[in-house]
């Protein structure tokens, strides 16, 4: 079994590890009925659609 001959040091771990800790950013998708930019299968705040479909009605409490 291979053992490292010198200790890696904090700076080169962290180094290390920062790589594959950096966030993607949102995928944005243009919606069908108002082409208002939103997230990947969520309702569209703008108009209420979803897939074709009115799911809420935008504006209104409750």
């Amino acid at each position: 079994m291979a053992v490292p001959r010198v200790k890696t040091s904090k700076a080169r771990t962290r180094r290390r590890q920062s790589i594959n800790m950096k966030l993607d950013a949102p995928r944005l998708v243009a919606c069908n009925t108002c082409g208002n930019q939103v997230l990947l299968h969520r309702v569209c705040p703008k108009c209420g659609f979803y897939r074709g479909k009115q799911v809420i009605v935008p504006g209104a409490k409750g």
